[in-house]
């Protein structure tokens, strides 16, 4: 494919020749959301959710109808979408609040190394420790200004466009930015009530049918609305901000979110709601055709290598993400390459809800018909003791007041070790087709489909030595819960259980080792008081 762009080395050599504003690689803006699901933007049919920006960028670049994130976790799938991997593939950052392994390449430093200015606001990637970093893979922060007032107390009183205004103040004249807007919103918690006070219609609020069907839900929805609308309020503050300095033309941008909406069966889980994203890349004249509508099945990890075909940056040979380049010079709308009718997400460690600080293992393959799900340890509870795994919340307290419905059982009971939903007929994936014994051909077919794809992608889950993520230290807090518990520490029982299976697997990892041996001359924090 020919790029747009001339190649990092020519930049170079065009560099010592021409004025620093001579520069005409294109600036990148990633505007990531905090837990929204992917129906809940105007483009995608909301009604209730008012997102006048992300709806104009519709109309100027290209919306992605099937846009998955690797995993149903922040800190796991920003680490994915940074490193252009799936969290398989990236040790420690595949889990929930870990570490974030120093060899790892990230796409902004890449790009920084290529004379691109790198920032961010809001927040990057996280929680976990920077044991081997000075400084959060989405690069330097620009977070020292503040609102007077916000809508709801549980927005973030950050101001995202004003600091993101300090840093285009701080940028070398002419030299391209590659900067990273992490809006806290929508996560929890919500003001209970602010959706309609501040203008959410009632009678236009949709409740996932995942979820009771009732006046508390909805308020609930709502509240998570608004927090929508004051993200999308902020990117439109940064674009005009571009559009005034003449920049927005030459100025990728990309808005999705890191994971789905905060309730119970969304957010932490692979079903629709947990890992299909919003997303749309708008960028002047380097899209062909504007306002298109894609179908192809394209992963968050796709983006990293994107920005750097993009900007003429060599991509990884060891980056799993495909560009998205094809795709945005295309004048085609609807499917464009069929070798796209696919998409695989997983899950490790979402928050310490068990026994000896152990994740729910998921992988799953989503394709225009199913979602197949295959859950690695069923024998373990998916939201956890006293189901912690899942984001307090009123809807999540009003599911708990009736364990025996249906929903809640499928919410917080045992899961089988597969499951397979007909999306097209059941978006909110509730009956689970691996049960019924005429769907065993499909049950075989994607299950080998997902085996051969993790094998390829060499997922210690499949290649077996899997207590590796167990192993992993959680840096964030622990609860009282039997077992292992100690915050920051590594397992000393499946450290020794994923030694003994890499050598009888004839696999090394010294840097897995190093990191194991240096952690284990550090204090632990201890287990932490609920």
């Amino acid at each position: 494919m020919k790029r747009k762009y001339p190649s990092a080395i020519l930049l170079a050599i065009l560099g010592m020749m021409l004025p620093a504003w001579a520069d005409e690689r294109p600036n990148i803006l990633l505007a990531i959301g905090d837990d929204i699901s992917w129906e809940h933007m105007g483009a995608y049919g909301s009604e209730f959710v008012d997102t006048p920006t992300f709806d104009n960028l519709a109309a100027t670049g290209a919306l992605f109808n099937n846009a998955y994130c690797s995993a149903p976790g922040c800190s796991p799938s920003r680490a994915a979408l940074l490193t252009g991997k799936h969290i398989w593939e990236i040790e420690e950052a595949g889990t929930h609040a870990a570490n974030f392994p120093k060899h790892l390449q990230v796409y902004p430093e890449l790009l920084e190394a290529e004379g691109y200015v790198p920032g961010y606001t809001g927040k990057p990637w996280g929680p976990g420790r920077l044991t081997e970093r000075d400084r959060n893979p989405a690069g330097p922060a620009f977070n020292n200004r503040t609102m007077k007032s916000v809508p709801a107390s549980g927005i973030s009183d950050k101001d995202y466009a004003a600091n993101f205004a300090d840093f285009l103040a701080q940028r070398p004249e002419g030299k391209p930015f590659v900067f990273w807007f992490g809006a806290h919103e929508a996560h929890r918690v919500f003001e209970q009530g602010s959706g309609y006070k501040n203008g959410i219609e009632a009678d236009e609020v949709v409740v996932p049918g995942f979820l009771p069907s009732n006046e508390l839900a909805r308020e609930d929805v709502a509240d998570y609305g608004l927090e929508i609308e004051w993200f999308d309020s902020h990117l439109g503050r940064m674009l005009e901000q571009l559009k005034a300095i003449g920049e927005l033309e030459n100025t990728i941008v990309v808005v999705t979110a890191d994971n789905g909406m905060a309730f119970p069966r969304a957010k932490a889980n692979n079903y629709e709601y947990g890992v299909h994203m919003p997303l749309i890349i708008s960028w002047g004249e380097g899209i062909s055709a504007k306002g298109r509508s894609i179908d192809d099945f394209v992963s968050l990890i796709d983006l990293a290598p994107t920005f750097l075909e993009a900007a003429g940056v060599d991509i990884p040979s060891e980056m799993s993400g495909r560009s998205l380049m094809p795709l945005l010079q295309s004048k085609s709308e609807g499917m464009i390459d069929p070798t796209r009718n696919y998409v695989l997400s997983g899950r490790e460690r979402h928050t310490h809800a068990r026994e000896g600080n152990l994740g729910y293992p998921i992988r799953a393959l989503h394709t225009a018909k199913y979602n197949y799900i295959r859950n690695w340890h069923p024998e373990r509870l998916p939201t956890g003791i006293e189901y912690k795994d899942v984001d307090g919340s009123p809807s999540h307290s009003l599911m708990l007041g009736d364990m025996d419905s249906e929903l809640s059982q499928l919410a917080y009971g045992p899961r089988p070790a597969e499951e397979l939903y007909d999306q097209v007929e059941d978006p909110y994936c509730l009956e689970n087709l691996a049960l019924n014994p005429e769907y065993k051909p499909i049950l075989e077919q994607l299950g080998t489909r997902l085996e051969e794809a993790l094998r390829k992608g060499g997922d210690p889950r499949i290649l077996g030595y899997g207590d590796v993520f167990d192993s992993y230290p959680r840096y964030s807090s622990t609860r009282d819960y039997p077992g292992f518990q100690t915050s920051g520490k590594y397992n000393p029982e499946y450290v020794e259980r994923t030694l003994k299976q890499m050598k009888a697997l004839g696999i090394s990892n010294p840097a897995y080792e190093a990191r194991v041996k240096q952690n284990e001359s550090e204090p632990g924090r201890g287990p932490s008081k609920r």
